[in-house]
């Protein structure tokens, strides 16, 4: 009996440091400082409250950094983010509606330890082409895909045609992030889901039919392209939003859906841009990759 009770004891013990290591494990890593740059989808225009530095990027108090950074309760939290940015506004200062953003790498220190980045979806103004081109072709063929043949020329994809191109800009984004801040955890963040994968919500996203597969297929090949930068890097991770976003998009209902449609709410978020509930959802999606 004394000889099985030493192994149930030595047993139990070996439980104990599994469980705790794995715990230990699990406890997301406290960090220092943390820097989030990028675009609108990162600085989440009229979600509440907004930030007045500048007032023109339109940076939101309920945005997804903000949100991570309180789940993390980092030590120091910068926030450099801002509508209408894309590649080039890294390193180059963004004029913006009363104000001018400074370039965002100039939130980089030595010792930033965390950096989350969303950039890509304004490079050779991608997301406005398509907001401004394709409901306006809706009626010439509602059930079909006009914007997809507008932009088909000689049978190549005119806009998934510029996205080498972004690749190589994130993809020296990330290059000069680890060098500014060579020990940071970087991030590079995906763009969420905006059309759903079946039916259509004319009324709330205004494309063609037959354009919303289309779409949904230039996000996917927008997010490779930050994807395949972060494979090419090395040194980074990619962040999939638009996956857990299945179900959240534009078409779904208030409290359901992520992104906002072409309406604007001013008290809720800008046309075609995350809502309080995307925001929150993406910080899920990011706190439990860091996790991981």
């Amino acid at each position: 009996m004394r000889i099985i009770r030493i192994v149930l004891a030595a047993i139990a013990a070996i439980a104990l440091l599994l469980s705790t290591a794995a715990a230990a494990s699990a406890a997301p890593r406290h960090y220092r400082h943390y820097v989030a740059l990028g675009d609108s989808y990162t600085s989440g225009p009229l979600i509440p409250l907004p930030r007045l530095d500048p007032f023109g990027c339109f940076r939101s108090t309920s945005n997804y950094p903000s949100l991570l950074a309180d789940a993390l309760d980092v030590d120091r939290f910068t926030d450099i983010s801002c509508g209408g940015a894309n590649t080039s506004h890294m390193t180059n200062p963004q004029n913006v509606t009363l104000g001018q953003n400074a370039p965002q790498f100039s939130a980089l220190r030595p010792d930033t330890d965390l950096v989350t980045v969303g950039i890509g979806g304004n490079d050779s103004s991608l997301f406005g082409t398509l907001i401004d081109t394709c409901p306006g072709l809706r009626a010439s063929d509602p059930t079909g895909n006009p914007c997809q043949q507008h932009f088909t020329v000689g049978g190549v994809d005119t806009i998934k045609a510029l996205l080498p191109k972004t690749q190589a800009s994130i993809q020296q984004v990330l290059a000069g992030i680890h060098e500014r801040s060579p020990h940071a955890k970087v991030l590079a963040i995906g763009y969420p889901r905006i059309a759903p994968a079946e039916g259509y919500c004319p009324d709330v996203l205004p494309f063609a039919n037959g354009d919303y597969a289309w779409l949904s297929s230039v996000e996917e090949a927008l997010n490779a392209a930050v994807s395949n930068a972060v494979e090419a890097d090395g040194d980074s991770s990619y962040v999939d939003t638009y996956t857990p976003s299945f179900g959240h998009d534009a078409c779904q209902p208030h409290g359901v859906a992520w992104i906002n449609g072409k309406d604007l709410n001013l008290l809720a978020a800008a046309p075609y841009h995350p809502l309080y509930a995307g925001m929150a959802g993406e910080a899920k999606v990011i706190r439990q990759h860091l996790r991981n």
